[in-house]
This record gives C-alpha cells, sequence and structure tokens, in this order.
C-alpha cells in the first residue's frame, strides 16, 4: 500500500507526516472505507498545522474535501476546498489549487448553482493556463459542457463538446474525448437525430475500448442498447446489451477482488504499524540509556547546517514573495476599480431603463386608450379594420418595449414562456393587417400561406410568437424593392396531443453574403456599415428573434443569395389547443356596479387624465381628478369615494406614499395603483404600501373595467 521506512529515525518521520496520513486517506476513500479516509485526513490537517507546513497543509484540506464529495456531503466538502485555496494561494500556483476551484465547481453544480460553478471553473482554466496544463483545462471544459446541458445551453454545450471531441488521440485524452461523443450523442437522442446520436456514441464506445475503460464502455453500451431499442433494432440492441451485462459482471468481480484485497491490506496495515510502534519503544529506550547521544550530536550538527541553507532560503524567497505581493496589491487595486465602474455603469442602465419604461408607456397609454374610445363609439364600416391593426400594433409595441428593456431576463433564461390558447390564423392575419400598409411604402406584395392542415389552435405564447415573425418581416419588408414577401406555415409532424409546424419568412430582397450569414444573429450585426446607413435600424432584431425561438425549443436558420433573396425558416412544437370561445366582456360583466359609483383619479398627465376618466363615464362611474399626492390625502380626508385610481409617479409625494398617510385614517376604500411599472417596481412592493390591486399602464380597457368590477364588489378588508 505505502512505503514504510525500516530504521530509527526515518520510522518516527514517516509515521508521524502529514504526508504519510493524506496518501492514507486517499487510499482509503478510493477503496471507500470512509470513516477511516476521514480520520487520516484530520490526522494530516492537525499534524500539517503543528509542522507549519503550508503545502502539506493546503493538501490535506484538498483531500478531506474530495472524500465528502465521494460522501455527498457538497456543503462539507466546500468548506474545505475553500480553506485549501486560501492555504494554496500562500504559495506557487500548482495543478491541486487547479483541482480545488474544480471541485468547488463540480459541489455548486450538485447544489445547482450553475453561476457559481462556472465561476469556479474558469478559476481553475486561469491556473491551469499559467501553469501550462492542457488537459487539466480541457476536464474543466467537459464540466462546463455538462453545466451548460444542465442550464439548457444546449448550443453552447455542442459547441464546447466538438471542440473536446477535435482533441488529438493520446493517453490523456482518450477518456475525455470518449465522454465528449458520449455527451453529444446523449443531446442528438434527446433531439431525435437518432442517426447523428447512433454515429456520436459508437466513436465514444470505440475509444473506450481502445482507452480500455471499462466504466465508460458499460455507460455507453447502455445506451446504445436504449438508442436501437427505440429504433427498433432489435439485434443491436441485444448485442449491446450483452455488452453492458457482460462489463457490468466483471466490474462486480473486480469490486469484490478489491474488497478482499482491501481486508488483506488492512491485516498488513495493522501489521506494519505494531511493528513500527515496537522498534519505536525500543529507540525511545535505547535513547534513555544513552547509546544514541553521538548520533544525536552529529544529527544536531547537520540540522543546524539545514536550517541555516533553510533560513537563507526562506530570507530570498520572502524577498521575492514581497514582491509578488505587492504586485497582486496593485493588480487588486486595478480589479476593484473596475468592479467599480462596473457597477456605477450597471446602476446607470438601469435607472435608464427604469425611465425609458415610464416615459415610453405614458404615450402607449394615451395610443391604446384613444384607440379603444374609437372603436367603442361606432367608427365608419371601412375604419373599424385600421383602428384594430392600431390596436394591434400599440399592444405589440408595448411587448416589444418590455423585451427590449428586459433584455437581460432573456440572456439569464429568466423570462416565461406563456401556454395559452391561440388561433394561429388570426394571429398570422392580424400581423399581415398591421404591416400592409409599411409593404405598400416599397411597392411589395404581402403573401400569407398557412397549410390547411395546421390546427386552428394552439398552446403556446403568441405575444413572443408574434414578436418574432414581426422582427423578421420588417427585415424582409425594409431590405426589399417592388418584391414579394411570403409568410408560411406548414405541418410536418402531428398526433392525438401535439404538432410540429414548420415556418418561413421568404423575400426577393437584397440577400445576404453567405460569409455574413453566420453572424448576422449577433447584436448590432447588419451585414455591413453601408447596409446599416442605407436601411437604418439596431440589428438587434434578427438577436431577439434567435434568443425567442431558443427559449421556445427551437432552432433558427438561413438560406441566402446575393440579389435573389432571403429565406428564414424555424421549427417550433405546440400542444393541439381546444375551440376558442369568445366572450363579449359586456356580458360576463355585471354594469350595474358601476353606476354611480364615485372615483377619485389621481394622475399628472392631462392626456391620461382625459382618457382615463372617458373610460369611466362610459360605464356611467362619476370621476372626480386631483394632480398630486398631497391633493389626493386632502380629499379622502373631506369626501367619501367608492374607489380611488392611483398613478404611482406623481409631482411631489409619489403614489404610495400618498397611500400609505391614507391608509392612516382610511383602511377600508379600494386604492388600485395606476403604473407603468419600472425596474425597481413590482406588484408586491406596492401592494406593501395598503394598494389593494394593480394596473399596469398602458392597460387594457376590458381588464381595467374587470379589475375595478372586482374592487367594488369585494368585502372591505382591514388594511
Amino acid at each position: 500500500m505505502l512505503g514504510f521506512a525500516s530504521n530509527g529515525f526515518e520510522d518516527e518521520t514517516t509515521i508521524d507526516s502529514s504526508f504519510y496520513y493524506t496518501e492514507t486517506a486517499i487510499y482509503y476513500k478510493n477503496n471507500r472505507v470512509f470513516d477511516k479516509a476521514l480520520e487520516n485526513a484530520n490526522k494530516a490537517i492537525v499534524f500539517s498545522k503543528k509542522t507549519l507546513n503550508n503545502s502539506n497543509l493546503a493538501s490535506a484540506y484538498y483531500t478531506l474535501g474530495i472524500v465528502y464529495v465521494d460522501l455527498r456531503k457538497y456543503d462539507e466538502a466546500i468548506e474545505r476546498f475553500i480553506r485549501a485555496v486560501s492555504v494554496f494561494n500562500t504559495i506557487e500556483p500548482n495543478a491541486k489549487l487547479a483541482l480545488a476551484y474544480y471541485n468547488l465547481g463540480i459541489c455548486y453544480m450538485q447544489k445547482n448553482n450553475y453561476g457559481r460553478a462556472e465561476s469556479y471553473f474558469n478559476k481553475a482554466n486561469s491556473v491551469y493556463e499559467s501553469i501550462d496544463l492542457k488537459n487539466g483545462k480541457n476536464m474543466v471544459n467537459l464540466q462546463k459542457a455538462l453545466l451548460y446541458i444542465e442550464k439548457k445551453e444546449i448550443g453552447t454545450a455542442e459547441t464546447t463538446l466538438n471542440e473536446l471531441a477535435q482533441l488529438g488521440n493520446g493517453k490523456d485524452t482518450f477518456s475525455l474525448k470518449a465522454e465528449a461523443f458520449y455527451q453529444l450523442g446523449i443531446i442528438k437522442a434527446g433531439k431525435k437525430e437518432n442517426s447523428l446520436a447512433l454515429s456520436y456514441l459508437n466513436k465514444a464506445y470505440e475509444l473506450s475500448v481502445e482507452n480500455k475503460n471499462v466504466e465508460q464502455q458499460l455507460k455507453v453500451a447502455k445506451k446504445l442498447s436504449e438508442l436501437y431499442d427505440q429504433m427498433t433494432q432489435v439485434n443491436n440492441s441485444l448485442a449491446f446489451l450483452k455488452i453492458h451485462l457482460k462489463l457490468k459482471d466483471s466490474l462486480d468481480a473486480i469490486a469484490l477482488s478489491k474488497k478482499q484485497n482491501l481486508i488483506s491490506e488492512q491485516v498488513k496495515v495493522g501489521d506494519i504499524m505494531r511493528d513500527m510502534e515496537k522498534l519505536d519503544k525500543e529507540k525511545k529506550e535505547q535513547e534513555k540509556a544513552g547509546k544514541f547521544s553521538k548520533l544525536i550530536n552529529i544529527l544536531s550538527i547537520a540540522l543546524i547546517t539545514i536550517l541555516s541553507l533553510l533560513s537563507l532560503s526562506l530570507y530570498k524567497n520572502n524577498i521575492i514573495r514581497n514582491k509578488s505581493n505587492e504586485l497582486l496589491r496593485e493588480k487588486n487595486m486595478e480589479l476593484e476599480e473596475a468592479k467599480e465602474r462596473i457597477e456605477k455603469a450597471s446602476q446607470a442602465r438601469a435607472e435608464f431603463l427604469s425611465t425609458v419604461s415610464h416615459e415610453l408607456r405614458t404615450p402607449l397609454n394615451a395610443i391604446n386608450g384613444i384607440t379603444h374610445i374609437l372603436l367603442e363609439e361606432k367608427p365608419k364600416a371601412n375604419q373599424v379594420e385600421y383602428l384594430k391593426s392600431l390596436k394591434f400594433s400599440g399592444n405589440y409595441l408595448l411587448t416589444y418595449i418590455n423585451d427590449i428593456l428586459e433584455i437581460n431576463r432573456i440572456e439569464s433564461n429568466n423570462i416565461e414562456i406563456e401556454k395559452i390558447n391561440f388561433d394561429i390564423r388570426e394571429l398570422l392575419q392580424n400581423i399581415q393587417n398591421s404591416l400592409k400598409e409599411q409593404a405598400s411604402q416599397n411597392d411589395n406584395e404581402f403573401v400569407l400561406k398557412i397549410d390547411d392542415a395546421v390546427p386552428q389552435v394552439l398552446v403556446g405564447d403568441p405575444t413572443k410568437l408574434s414578436q418574432i415573425f414581426i422582427n423578421l418581416i420588417n427585415n424582409a419588408l425594409k431590405f426589399t424593392q417592388s418584391g414579394t414577401i411570403v409568410v408560411s406555415a406548414n405541418l410536418f409532424n402531428k398526433d392525438e396531443e401535439n404538432c410540429s409546424l414548420g415556418f418561413e419568412v421568404e423575400d426577393t430582397g437584397i440577400g445576404i453574403p453567405l460569409e455574413k450569414q453566420q453572424s448576422i444573429f449577433d447584436s448590432f450585426s447588419q451585414g455591413s456599415v453601408e447596409i446599416n446607413r442605407k436601411y437604418g435600424g439596431t440589428g438587434l432584431g434578427l438577436t431577439i428573434v434567435k434568443r425567442l425561438v431558443s427559449l421556445m425549443n427551437g432552432k433558427i436558420g438561413v438560406k441566402s443569395e446575393v440579389g435573389v433573396g432571403s429565406t428564414f425558416y424555424f421549427d417550433l412544437t405546440f400542444k393541439i389547443g381546444e375551440a376558442i370561445v369568445t366572450k363579449n366582456v359586456n356580458e360576463i360583466m355585471d354594469e350595474k356596479v358601476f353606476i354611480n359609483k364615485k372615483i377619485l383619479l389621481v394622475e399628472d398627465n392631462k392626456i391620461n387624465q382625459m382618457i382615463t376618466k372617458k373610460i369611466l363615464e362610459k360605464k356611467r362611474m362619476i370621476a372626480e381628478l386631483c394632480e398630486t399626492g398631497e391633493d389626493a390625502i386632502d380629499m379622502m380626508r373631506k369626501n367619501k369615494y367608492d374607489l380611488v385610481l392611483m398613478d404611482v409617479h406623481l409631482p411631489g409625494i409619489n403614489g404610495t406614499i400618498a397611500t400609505e398617510e391614507i391608509r392612516k385614517f382610511d383602511s377600508v376604500t379600494p386604492i388600485i395603483a395606476l403604473t407603468a411599472i419600472s425596474l425597481n417596481e413590482n406588484r408586491e412592493m406596492l401592494m406593501s404600501f395598503g394598494m389593494t390591486d394593480v394596473i399596469t399602464k398602458p392597460f387594457n380597457p376590458d381588464n381595467f373595467y374587470k379589475i375595478i368590477e372586482i374592487n367594488l364588489m369585494a368585502e372591505p378588508n382591514i388594511v
């Protein structure tokens, strides 16, 4: 198992050394005798502290950490790895420091804290780069790929795995390449790309056989058997199942043999330790008798000489370390300054987005409100279609602004995909109607083709699907003159519950050069500076489209030829929905609840006052106006109202503070927040000030009436 010296003083050094205890702990860990592994790792830590040996202490903490990893006690493991890192950082960087960072990443992956896991993997890679250890970096990249899979960032995972699969053949790369091919096979199998999955898995199996890695062969053979079974290739499935069972039996036999050997080794270790204790006892008796005094003198002189040399070496090392520490302090100061700059920039960005959110929603409220009023006042028949298109465009613009302002949520996968029933034909026809005028400006024909086999009602997110189409169609219209834009939807797979649709947006515009087709989906990319100057735009449209398609578990591509045109295509899978029954809100709403109800409208914007007052009076409510929070408090003291509509952003004290003051003397009257919610606001925050409900501007009038109805009919609550 381990080497032991056989003469006097070397015995004690070996028995008591932290190196010995560390190696013993690793031996027991590898043989899954965890109580012995923990005992020896802790002994190594104690002895390292006594001898003030930082290198041994760091290794001992690291060893204790990997024992806890095997025991799946990840919090205890994290604590030990962090201690190991803090000690490793006092000495020269080495592979064990990288391994400590690597294992911290593994632990945080197990705790589903993917942000911290990726951070520690990156630190491990930095250490490997500094000591020029490429294989260690490859090992970390494999774990990062597995992390991306857990985060559902399949595209990024595939890129990393493909890079690992391209490594040259060698003793250090066989296992990494085999695992990369195995994971690629799993991904492709999950996408039902069975041919590619088989290709990758067979490569993984060949490499694991060549590397004689039985455990890797075991899991690859099992997956191949399952995949062949799914493809109804029974003979191949049975062949790999037999291989899997044979390998499993072999591993079980090896494990049994190891267990027997371990028992034998434990007996040997016990005998050796007893012999060493006997030798140590004899040595002490000889020392008492004075037999070793001469040898001790010689060793003392040797020790003094060694200590002198060590002192000189430590002195030189101390000078070097001081210089290194000074350099590190300077770098840390630079990093702190950079961090402060980034935090200030982030804060400025957040404040900017908050302001933009509020300022854009205010005029949108006017657009949507006036459109609703015009539709309610029986417009001419030839005006109805235009007003409906205006209403649709206003609603889309609001959604588009929200998505742009919250693009950081999209990037972090925090954005939620709705699952509601919608009419796919109605959605595409609304988009066509809203963009007809824009198409005519460049003398373009806009054609819509929907396969008759496409189900009428689907379950999905119509808002985000609209955003995808409008971005793609706007691009087509912008880059096409006197041409044709064709939007098509085709069914290519369907069962009782689900269907898969293929969508295309085809134009006869200027086209995209081949070398630009890969980068066209990058942020702010428009092919060239000349195109940007001629046609305008931010270059964010296709970036948003790609991310939204990805969030809906789809993949977008482009086919294009310069001077001929472009076709953007993507496939999405939907559940088949139930027929949508449209109801007139006036039929389901109790109109009587609104009649002669006194409403206090607290709003400082004149247009919003006019629109909201008009909408209230449509239902025969009596609206009184005021423009400040102070006036609202005063009017509530003097008058009795059935309900208050309180704008949050007011001159003077804002709506939340005004509500808080009103609740000191009126705990019953419903107070509904009217707000263009900014980045630092949310429903829970507004309710905490005493609001009873929230209406987001620009509001949908039907929803506006419904919320007021619910609050007017509710039993009084003590706030």
